[in-house]
């Protein structure tokens, strides 16, 4: 298991942007990059969804509803993912969780929260 760290969460009026943040300091370097990482969300209610995901050679997949206005990227020497949210809308609002996926199975950050909200 990978442990990971989420931040940037908040409360942003709709239209607004936010930028989501996760480390993994304790991963060696090489580990990491082994790793397909993504950003889940939950709502209240709702299943987990994939909102975005990157591959170890940086090839990404969105949502649907996400596409044009979710930007994933991973920064590998720093052990680090990020999604940048633009053009946030009330559905948006929901807990991000960073995963890392690999052969070993999944490992979850603990959540950040994001309102969306005027």
């Amino acid at each position: 298991q990978m442990y990971l760290a989420e931040s940037g969460g908040g409360l942003v009026q709709p239209g607004g942007s936010l930028r989501l943040s996760c480390a993994a300091p304790r991963a060696i370097t090489s580990v990491f990059n082994s790793h397909i990482m993504a950003w889940y969300r939950q709502s209240p209610g709702k299943e987990r969804e994939l909102v975005a995901q990157i591959t170890t050679q940086k090839s990404t997949e969105y949502l649907d509803s996400v596409k044009g206005r979710f930007t994933i990227s991973r920064d590998n020497s720093r052990k680090k993912q990020y999604l940048q949210m633009n053009s946030l809308e009330p559905e948006d609002s929901a807990v991000y969780y960073c995963a890392a996926i690999g052969p070993r199975g999944t490992s979850w950050g603990q959540g950040t929260q994001v309102t969306v909200s005027s």
